[in-house]
């Protein structure tokens, strides 16, 4: 999935490209995901776009939108899968030799734009996953990063510089107890940080993924900090051009993971390792980033009351030689009341058992979610 430098380069191209100029065709695909998942149909895209001049383009984390001479505005967002070409011009953030990306119009496209101008300017959105969303928001320019799905979002480290400051972060981190790989990929704390950034990151603060946020010391803290702005500068300065990352970066050395005679290591021997965290797959240096705290699943809830563990005693297996509960036996004819009161004492006691039981795991699914 594009991340933050990567829509940084986009952003980059549109204002070189398009910016300043009118679009004077505007063609669209109709797609019930990719735009009427966000309440917006192509119909209405093309009306809102055609004839109008391109004034602008930001950018919030992965997300970014290109401002129109009047509202509303296209918010767009790329999925995993989706980008904007421009013809002729080298927008991509990796190297391809493919035929089908030399055709125009490309494959998958969902809008198509041509501008004034000798020569025009000709643009596509396109994306064959279906997991980019087209949006139009109607407001002021100025005002866009006010509405959703922007206003849900956190700070992005490049565009909120001042914002993203190593005393906000530390507030974020210690009100918050999940493992810091997932905390940074989670769009609502912090805008921008995907996968490969927040490796990268965590690697220069010499941080385990899966450690709790709220466990990290104020000097983990400063690294940590001084980590973001510097993975985010960097990248974007060589407008995500990964051929010219530092060779030192994870990055650069990640991506020979179950190939054949391949092995992750770094220059200096160091060996990469792959864990999942938050549900993604996660690069880990071992010999740099050290687990300093608790992670995930090395201790208990400590919400879990002592009423709670001793359910979970009743219900433990019976170990080994020990005698089951037999079920009460039929009443034979002759027993008398002697043996109705041992079935109904019975009776009890296996209800009580039941109750317990179903507490108990009602209990339990509340702790695991």
């Amino acid at each position: 999935m594009p991340e933050l430098s990567e829509i940084y380069r986009i952003v980059h191209f549109i204002r070189q490209h398009l910016v300043g100029k009118t679009l004077t065709k505007v063609s669209t695909q109709h797609d019930d995901i990719v735009y009427g998942k966000v309440g917006t149909t192509a119909a209405e895209f093309q009306k809102a776009m055609e004839g109008k001049k391109v004034i602008g383009a930001g950018q919030q984390g992965k997300y970014f939108w290109i401002t129109m001479s009047s509202p509303p505005h296209a918010v767009m967002h790329f999925g995993m899968a989706g980008w904007l070409k421009i013809r002729d011009a080298d927008t991509y953030y990796y190297r391809t030799d493919k035929p089908g990306d030399k055709e125009w119009p490309p494959k998958y496209w969902k809008f198509l734009l041509e501008t004034d101008g000798d020569p025009k300017t000709e643009a596509a959105f396109v994306d064959f996953r279906r997991l980019g969303r087209i949006r139009l928001v109607d407001c002021p320019a100025d005002d866009i990063r006010q509405h959703t799905p922007l206003k849900e979002n956190g700070p992005d480290p490049v565009v909120d510089k001042d914002t993203v400051s190593e005393a906000w972060l530390a507030e974020k981190l210690k009100r918050k107890k999940v493992p810091i790989k997932a905390l940074l990929l989670d769009q609502a704390n912090i805008s921008g940080i995907g996968n490969w950034m927040g490796d990268e990151i965590l690697y220069h603060a010499k941080i385990h993924p899966e450690q709790y946020s709220n466990t990290l010391t104020d000097s983990q803290i400063k690294e940590l900090h001084t980590a973001i702005h510097y993975v985010c500068s960097t990248s974007i300065e060589v407008l995500a051009d990964s051929d010219k990352f530092p060779e030192h970066w994870l990055f650069k050395h990640r991506w020979a993971k179950g190939k054949k005679n391949k092995s992750c290591t770094l220059p200096t021997g160091e060996k990469i390792t792959f864990i999942t965290v938050g549900g993604r797959t996660s690069a880990v240096v071992p010999g740099v980033q050290k687990k300093t705290g608790p992670v995930a699943g090395d201790i208990k809830d400590e919400e879990e009351s002592s009423s709670e563990r001793e359910v979970k005693r009743k219900r433990a297996v019976p170990k080994k030689g020990t005698p089951k509960q037999e079920a009460p036996k039929k009443q034979e004819p002759g027993t008398g009341e002697r043996g109705a009161k041992r079935q109904s004492k019975q009776a009890v006691k296996t209800e009580d058992v039941e109750e317990h039981t179903g507490a108990g795991r009602r209990r339990s699914a509340r702790i695991r979610k």
